[in-house]
Order: C-alpha cells, then sequence, then structure tokens
C-alpha cells in the first residue's frame, strides 16, 4: 500500500519546522483522528510542532463528544492562518476539492487522502493518496506502526472510530489494510470513552430534522430521496442519509437540505460496486463542488438566494434522469412503502 509513503512523508517533513494540519470543512471522526495522528507524529517522530484546524461547524453529536475527549485541540480556521510561509498539511481533503478553507493560497506541503487523487495534488512535495483505502485514519495506523510509535489509548480510540464510521463497521468501502489497521487498533482502544462517543446525547433539533425528513421522504422504486430543509449543523443531511439506508428495499439514499444559503447533498449506497462520487457530480453538476468514493458522497450548491425549494426539485429531476425513471414519475411517501 505504501512502499515509500513513510519516507516520503519524513523527506517532506525535514524542510518543515512548524505546520498547520487541515482537514476538510464540518470535519468528521475520520478527518479529526487522521488529523490527530498526524500531529502526533510529527511531534515524537520529526520534533515538529502542530496545530490542527478546521473550517465549519462539529455539530453532529457523535463528534463533538470525540473532540471533547480528544482534549478540545482542533481550533476554528482564524485570520491569517494562510499567510505566507505557512506550511500546510491536508487531511482527508486536498487542494482545489472545494470542501477545505486552504483554496488557492498557502503552502502546501502534505496531503494525506482516500479518495480520488486531483490534479493540484501532484505538486505537492508529499502526496499520499489512496482511494481504494476506506478511511484516512488506516493510512495514519499504517505510518505510527511503521514508525515504531506506540499509539496512545485516547489516539487509537480516535482512529479506530474514524475507521468505523467511515467503512460502516468494515462493511463498506473497504480494503483489507482497513480490517488489519481496524483489528490493530481494537485492543489498544478505550471502550467507555468509545462508548461516551458513540452514544453521546443529540439535542432536540436532532429530531425535528428527523421528523421534517420523514414527512418530504418520498420513494422512487429502490431510492428514497428526502429533503430535509434548513439545517442546524450541514452533518445532519449525512447523518439522515446513513439512517435511510436502513430502510427495507431502499438501495439508493438522496437527501438534501440547507446550511448558510448552501444546498447540502449526500448520497448513499448499498450497491459495493459504489457509484455514488458518479451521482452526487452528476446531481451538482457545475453548479458546486462534489466528492466521495464507493458508498458514500457529498457535494454543495451555493445558492446565491434562490429558492431552495426550486433547486431541490432540480436535484430530484436529475436523480430521477440518472436513474433512467420515467419522467412524471411520484414518489411514494413513507406511510405507502413496503
Amino acid at each position: 500500500m505504501i512502499p515509500e509513503g513513510l519516507a516520503n512523508l519524513l523527506r517532506a517533513a525535514s524542510s518543515i519546522s512548524k505546520l498547520l494540519i487541515v482537514t476538510h470543512n464540518d470535519p468528521d471522526p475520520d478527518a479529526i483522528g487522521a488529523a490527530m495522528a498526524l500531529s502526533y507524529f510529527l511531534k515524537e517522530r520529526c520534533g515538529i510542532q502542530s496545530e490542527v484546524v478546521y473550517y465549519g461547524i462539529i455539530g453532529r453529536a457523535e463528534n463533538r463528544a470525540m473532540v471533547k475527549y480528544l482534549g478540545n485541540v482542533l481550533r476554528p480556521v482564524a485570520e491569517g492562518d494562510f499567510d505566507q510561509g505557512t506550511a500546510i498539511a491536508m487531511v482527508d481533503t486536498q487542494p482545489g476539492a472545494g470542501n477545505n478553507p486552504v483554496g488557492d493560497v498557502g503552502d502546501v506541503r502534505i496531503v494525506l487522502d482516500h479518495h480520488t487523487e486531483r490534479s493540484e495534488t501532484r505538486h505537492v512535495d508529499c502526496a499520499e493518496v489512496h482511494p481504494s483505502l476506506g478511511a484516512c485514519s488506516t493510512l495514519m495506523t499504517a505510518f505510527l506502526r511503521e514508525a515504531g510509535l506506540e499509539i496512545p489509548t485516547s489516539l487509537a480510540t480516535a482512529l479506530f472510530y474514524g475507521i468505523k464510521t467511515d467503512t460502516r463497521g468494515l462493511s463498506r468501502g473497504t480494503s483489507a489494510y482497513d480490517v488489519q489497521a481496524y483489528f490493530y487498533l481494537q485492543p489498544l482502544i478505550d471502550i467507555d470513552g468509545l462508548a461516551e462517543i458513540e452514544y453521546a446525547r443529540v439535542p432536540a433539533d436532532y429530531f425535528k430534522g428527523l421528523a421534517t425528513m420523514l414527512k418530504n421522504l418520498r420513494i422512487y422504486r429502490n431510492i428514497a430521496v428526502a429533503w430535509l430543509g434548513d439545517l442546524v449543523y450541514p452533518g445532519m443531511a449525512a447523518e439522515m442519509a446513513d439512517l435511510l439506508l436502513r430502510l427495507e428495499g431502499i438501495d439508493w439514499v438522496v437527501s438534501s437540505s440547507v446550511f448558510n444559503d448552501t444546498m447540502i447533498i449526500s448520497v448513499r449506497t448499498h450497491d459495493r460496486a459504489g457509484g455514488a462520487e458518479v451521482l452526487v457530480l452528476t446531481l451538482v453538476a457545475d453548479e458546486g463542488t462534489a466528492g466521495g468514493h464507493g458508498m458514500l458522497a457529498g457535494g454543495q450548491i451555493p445558492l446565491n438566494g434562490r429558492d431552495p425549494l426550486k433547486v431541490n426539485q432540480l436535484i430530484v429531476k436529475r436523480t430521477m434522469s440518472y436513474f433512467g425513471l420515467p419522467r412524471g414519475m411520484t414518489g411514494t411517501r413513507l406511510a405507502k412503502f413496503g
């Protein structure tokens, strides 16, 4: 998987004295765990001090609990972070992906990701991009092991949860390396700490969003299309898509919602052949940004004042066209499904 990966990482780190580690916007457990692991690796192996920063919101209850468990060491991006001369590492995202705050500025030296490699990434000193992996935390676990570093309990717990969530317990988009890392970390984790993260209490807004989703849900054969309306935090769209994928008879889920004048789209599928990224790219078209891999993907379309309901109608039409559904087909409400 990474025959020269550790050497590449150490080579890139040799010219860095201080580093800013940037995750994708609204970071999930995999991005958080992998970023914290990179920070730990660079300190222990190279003597490099780093900070982990993000843009957006850590809204999902489990994600907030994970950050709290790790000591609240992540911080939001601040003005001046990307001033010229600041070395940057990007984790679980890439230059030009559109889902991070780096944009065209900043001195990106390291990219660690498990999504499709972008052309902008090929110019980075150390670009370890492995689309075959189910989680970025798998990659960092491999680096820590190869470097002979002992993994602290809290970090092992974060990496384990990152792999577990991104691969849905090794059931989607999983490689042999993900399985190996998962079972290597399992004896090292804090079981009580993991339970506190996984079963974190959720706010009332979660159930309000759930009620809105169920009311507006439409089912087209084996495809569930959900409209959530306005969100309190952007990660709820993905959260509801994961939940809907458990519905018997459903193989595909498209959920959409609005957050800060932006349409948030999440796609999930049971199809082991993948295709979630292709679908979300089709839905977004040239109006925004999108990405993913295999069985899960997400996208964003800036509304710029447009009526979100009309944009959502466009997403529904594109979904129907993608799957070859007849025009004018009326989706079935949940109460009449099954």
